[in-house]
């Protein structure tokens, strides 16, 4: 399994039409991961928490779309998420992609999206 690092990047979405680039916040440190989208209103992009099977939305401001990867980088399961709520663990999700709600359908994510992830140090 690949591994990042805590940083930026680009989100690669490879739909039906030309791929799609998106900012990228990766989260890969126990900390990273658990400060999250945490007390923000917005989000440029999307974020990648990795490793990751579920999450949360307790105590976040705003509602957002929740995308689980395999291992592969394709989307298993995809859903928005209002504040307030946890997330069922999903069986094979090895990372998640978080963005504001309606930006995944926007990108033309959907369950069988394969995405990719490029790092500002390639």
């Amino acid at each position: 399994m690949r591994r990042w690092q805590d940083g930026r990047g680009s989100l690669v979405i490879h739909g039906d039409e030309d791929p799609v680039t998106v900012p990228l916040e990766i989260a890969t440190s126990y900390r990273a991961r658990a400060k999250g989208l945490l007390g923000r209103d917005s989000l440029d992009g999307a974020m990648l928490l990795s490793p990751a099977g579920s999450i949360h939305t307790l105590r976040m401001r705003m509602p957002i779309d929740v995308a689980y990867l395999d291992r592969r980088l394709t989307v298993i399961a995809l859903r928005t998420m209002p504040p307030g709520r946890l997330g069922l663990p999903r069986p094979r999700s090895r990372h998640v992609l978080e963005a504001e709600a309606g930006a995944m359908a926007g990108w033309g994510v959907r369950v069988g999206t394969r995405v990719s992830i490029e790092t500002e140090a390639e």
